[in-house]
């Protein structure tokens, strides 16, 4: 090779390694970057990851779909009220979900205009505060707002309150099909019926309750902007526990939303200028189930459940048990909220007070129950239950696994006077028919003896006696004899038709002694049948239920006519007497605040004084009240109560009769008398008048023995020494066949009328 060849190979070898060298350089570089981020690269790039985004939104769009609700969301609690609509008590969950069309248009609108103005215009999806509030939780700086009503809605009621990116695409997806198939009213609705707005408070109705003791339905304009404020936060905003910032917040809050509402024309500028803040009234507990509340709650639980079933909404009692637990129900009870607070008073002064269970080892083992009834609506107006429902869980005034004892002893009389009943000699059975009031007489039927032959209180003899005598004195030799002439299966069955559980009892003589058992609201029924002239009379504890989802109709209180009017009211008629000349003249009629008022009633005490009774009732009131003997401690049997109060014995006529007056007495509004249509018995002139020189054994002394109660029965002291001649119109009959003669009956009032005249069944 020559030396220009050389030369001119150098030189290409020399410009290849120069380019080579700028190629390697910074600007080389540099552009190598401008070619890898090119402006298409960055837009094609943009776009591709947008469709992406697009048809990842599209196959979400198509594999979410609206969930079932959150039960947790509508869970609701029941509301218990009064018979004058007042509040007595929530339980469970507290919400209330109301319609939207009983929610004010305005207070509708002040939710809109807090939370999402462009409500009734959007597609239920704020785009832009949705991608704010997944930046957000991407970049861990937690959830703000910007969610519309709708997404908020979801939210609450299909998805849980977790932050994170997958729940807050669904939340979009399900607000946007949401919004599509659902009127915006429905979405409103459940928005407000599912927020929670603090105390305790879950939906609006709760919420109006809370903070203003009021129905949603009568929320202003300006409270209901308070309570649409509180959603943003409600413990910050809640005026009785704000800090000075928090009411500052809280009103800022107030005024935003209803300088909202004027904006959008809802709410007119001269209107808003005049409005006031409205402070929220303090907070209260929620009515709870202590003392009687939890036992009025239990039978108004029960009395729906039993409803329920019997028009064939729940196929059973444990279906019923679901649909009322679940909650949503609005009881309006029959409970008068004067009365009630008047018969817990009067067992507290009467009974419980006197009790001392550290001096008594058996007061502590005394339980009261008492049910309170209008006879002519058959409501009942008042119930005690035990000393506290959260401490005794029975109710004693429902249970019925007690004798009823005495207060059986009516229901004998009615059958007799409805059947036109006879006794052995066939005459006919009246107030003054005369039987044999021998302890331990045999009883007989067509001249056998049936083999029952039951003992009187202390085992006294009283010779021949009329019916009224031997109601006055609760004789259980008069009464075992006049079943079996009435014909127990006669009795059995007057007793199911005027109200007691009788259907499976055997009807043997012994059950004249009411050695069934009963209870308090079992025998005020009873009572209020006697007292609305033999129509059946159902003590009945709900007025109303209302349910959003269900119609319930409460059945009527008032029946057919069960025994004849003459009957009814020859009963009551007699069964004053109890209370003027017998076992409850002590409590009763020499009660100060009687004023005159006509009263019937009837005393019991069960075998062994496991139990104790006093049933009375006035033209208008019906009340049972009874004692019960029961071991404190598990597994709670039947025990007596001997010497309970410092009494030797427990009788109807001590406690229960004292408990049943300074009730009844305290709450009459007017005196009244009975509308009898009968003329028999110690309300009404007798058919068969006793001489001049004896007092009907339905007219009272003068003066009330002023004699202090003894523990032994007296004898029967009349007010005048009778004499050995004949009434000058003799009772309507003799005594039963196959017993000794007798003296003629005595009438007029013991020396001493009290307690210990009352029965002891066997």
């Amino acid at each position: 090779m020559g030396r220009a060849e050389e030369r001119r190979a150098r030189q290409r070898g020399g410009r290849r390694a120069a380019a080579h060298g700028r190629r390697s350089s910074g600007a080389a570089g540099r552009t190598g970057i401008r070619r890898l981020f090119t402006w298409k690269k960055i837009v094609g790039t943009f776009f591709g990851l947008c469709l992406l985004g697009m048809g990842a939104f599209i196959v979400l769009y198509m594999m979410i779909d609206i969930p079932e609700g959150n039960a947790d969301a509508e869970r609701q609690g029941n509301v218990y009220k009064y018979s004058d609509g007042s509040l007595m008590a929530r339980k469970g969950y507290n919400r209330e979900i109301v319609d939207l069309a009983r929610v004010p248009k305005d207070v509708q609108r002040t939710f809109v205009a807090a939370e999402n103005k462009t409500f009734y215009k959007d597609s239920g999806v704020d785009i832009r505060g949705t991608a704010r509030g997944l930046l957000n939780t991407l970049s861990g700086k937690g959830a703000q707002g910007g969610s519309t009503i709708t997404q908020q809605y979801v939210k609450n009621y299909y998805l849980t309150q977790d932050r994170t990116v997958s729940r807050k695409l669904k939340e979009m997806v399900i607000s946007l099909k949401l919004d599509r198939e659902k009127s915006k009213d429905y979405i409103l609705a459940g928005y407000i019926n599912t927020s929670f707005y603090g105390r305790g408070a879950y939906g609006i109705q709760a919420a109006a309750q809370a903070y203003y003791r009021v129905d949603a339905e009568d929320l202003t304009v300006e409270q209901g902007a308070y309570l649409a404020a509180l959603l943003q936060a409600p413990n910050q905003y809640d005026w009785a526990i704000a800090s000075d910032t928090g009411k500052r917040l809280a009103k800022e809050r107030w005024n935003y939303v209803l300088d909202n509402m004027v904006e959008q024309k809802w709410l007119d500028r001269s209107e808003r200028q005049g409005m006031e803040f409205p402070v929220p009234k303090e907070p209260r507990p929620a009515p709870g189930m202590e003392g009687q509340t939890g036992y009025v709650v239990e039978a108004a639980n029960n009395a729906l459940k039993q409803q329920l079933v019997e028009q064939g909404t729940a196929e059973d009692m444990n279906q019923a048990d679901a649909l009322v637990d679940a909650g949503g129900w609005t009881l309006t009870l029959n409970i008068d909220k004067k009365k009630q607070a008047a018969l817990e008073e009067a067992v507290k002064k009467q009974l419980t007070g006197k009790l001392d269970p550290e001096a008594r080892d058996v007061d502590a083992d005394v339980q009261a129950g008492a049910v309170s009834v209008d006879p002519k609506t058959g409501g009942v107006v008042a119930m005690y239950g035990g000393v506290d429902y959260v401490k005794h869980f029975t109710n004693n005034a429902t249970r019925d696994d007690y004798q009823p004892a005495s207060t059986f002893k009516p229901v004998i009389l009615a059958a007799a006077v409805d059947q036109d009943a006879e006794t052995q000699d066939g005459l006919p059975i009246t107030a003054d028919t005369l039987y044999d009031g021998t302890s331990e007489r045999p009883v007989v039927d067509d001249g056998r003896e049936v083999g029952f032959a039951p003992e009187n209180e202390d085992d006294r003899n009283y010779g021949d006696i009329t019916v009224q005598t031997a109601m006055n004195k609760s004789v259980n030799s008069v009464f075992a004899q006049m079943g079996v002439d009435v014909g127990m299966d006669q009795v059995m069955e007057t007793a199911g038709k005027l109200g007691m559980d009788v259907e499976d009892l055997p009807a043997v003589p012994a059950q004249t002694l009411g050695s069934m058992g009963a209870s308090p609201l079992e025998m005020a029924g009873v009572y209020a049948t006697l007292d609305n002239h033999g129509k059946k009379t159902t003590p009945t504890i709900v007025k109303s239920a209302e349910h959003r989802s269900r119609t319930i109709t409460m059945p009527e209180a008032i029946g057919e006519q069960v025994i004849s009017r003459e009957a009814a009211d020859t009963v009551t008629s007699v069964l004053t007497g109890v209370v003027d000349d017998g076992t409850a003249r002590r409590a009763v009629l020499e009660n100060p605040l009687r004023d005159g008022q006509q009263v019937a009633g009837k005393t019991g005490t069960s075998d062994d004084n496991k139990s104790a009774w006093f049933t009375g009732f006035t033209p208008g009131l019906v009340t049972s009240v009874g004692l019960f003997g029961e071991d404190d401690k598990p597994p709670h049997k039947q025990v007596k109560m001997y010497g309970a109060g410092g009494q030797p014995r427990v009788n109807g006529g001590g406690f229960p009769a004292e408990i049943w007056a300074a009730y009844t007495f305290g709450v009459m509004d007017e005196v009244t008398e009975f509308d009898l249509d009968t003329k028999q018995g110690a309300a009404v002139r007798p058919s068969g008048t006793p001489t001049d020189t004896q007092t009907p054994s339905g007219t009272p002394s003068d003066e009330p023995t002023s004699q202090e109660p003894t523990t032994e029965a007296p004898p029967e002291t009349p007010s005048q020494t009778p004499t050995s001649e004949p009434p000058s119109q003799p009772p309507t009959s003799a005594p039963p066949t196959g017993t000794p003669p007798s003296p003629p009956p005595t009438f007029g009032i013991p020396e001493n009328p009290e307690d210990p005249q009352d029965e002891a069944e066997e």
